[in-house]
């Protein structure tokens, strides 16, 4: 009997040798980076890893409160994430209503799942060359696709820098982002109304509830947990932008202070020659955290208030 137990704990034992690799590797790549950061932040360190490095404690969280160039970035990050999230979730709500209709059944769903989503598996680095090349002031495709639409009508058409000014590229930007993530969004909201079951709605027609009535009163309800994970992954992913702007924003040109993200502003400090400070980058990454995590908290509040 106790050779038995002994053996079926050996047996046992085996699974951590399994789990030990994702565990050092999580640990390492993970684990460390983030305590590494925490370290930093409280700290003077200039480039890690090289010079003498002293504790200045709050010192470094202090100037990212005060500092106006960062709420400046926070600002922008939150005008760009705003226009997005509302033309994304508009978008992929009108795309669930219409495929999930139960009076008019839309065929092919499959087919434009994958076209929806296609954008989101293209790199950031093609979507920003592409769209680079499209919106050119000068050469690019729209801006020539308006001109001839104006000379159509008799009228002339002065070229809109799409990326260069000030004026128009946030909003440029943010629609980018719409067109690369609104596919993600409508498979996540169809994946919870596939969740629901039909009886639900095919009752409700059978009443002669119309669309909107099935929409709020059946869908909208019971597409909360759902819904919640979209706002929340989309919330840290939003303010967590920097590709894209990155990529489109001239440095030179006038609207770079104005598509200029938290994270771009954390990147200057980072890891850009000649403004390391990886103590304050450190911090600056710290404080979006606890920014992300509070709106996020309060959006977990009212998502549960709302289902009591």
């Amino acid at each position: 009997m106790e050779k038995k137990k002994n053996r079926v704990r050996n047996y046992n034992n085996t699974g951590y040798v399994f789990v030990l690799p994702f565990c050092i590797v999580f640990l390492i790549f993970s684990v460390y980076p983030v305590l590494r950061t925490l370290y930093l932040s409280f700290t003077n360190a200039k480039i890690a890893g090289i010079g003498k490095v002293s504790i200045v404690w709050l010192d470094n969280y202090i100037r990212v409160v005060t500092d106006k160039f960062f709420w400046r970035a926070l600002g922008n990050t939150v005008q760009i994430w705003g226009l997005n999230i509302i033309l994304q979730l508009g978008l992929a709500f009108l795309l669930m209503i219409i495929f999930s209709d139960v009076k008019y059944k839309m065929y092919g769903l499959a087919v434009f799942r994958v076209v929806y989503y296609l954008p989101n598996l293209i790199a950031a680095t093609s979507v920003a060359f592409l769209f680079k090349t499209l919106l050119d002031w000068r050469y690019g495709t729209v801006n020539q696709m308006i001109n001839q639409l104006y000379r159509f009508f008799g009228q002339s058409y002065n070229p809109i820098d799409w990326l260069g000014s000030a004026s128009y590229a946030g909003s440029t930007v943010s629609i980018i982002q719409t067109w690369m993530w609104f596919g993600n969004s409508f498979i996540m909201l169809m994946a919870g109304v596939q969740g629901i079951s039909k009886d639900y709605f095919e009752a409700a027609a059978i009443d002669g509830a119309n669309r909107w009535t099935i929409f709020g009163k059946i869908t909208l309800p019971l597409l909360k947990p759902i819904m919640l994970y979209v706002a929340i992954t989309s919330l840290i992913g939003g303010l967590q932008m920097f590709d894209l702007p990155y990529l489109m924003a001239e440095k030179t040109s006038a609207a770079y202070t104005s598509v200029q993200t938290s994270v771009m502003y954390l990147y200057k400090f980072g890891f850009e020659a000649g403004t390391t400070q990886t103590g304050f980058a450190s911090s600056i990454a710290y404080v979006l955290f606890l920014i992300i995590l509070s709106i996020s908290l309060v959006q977990l509040k009212v998502f549960n208030r709302k289902e009591d």
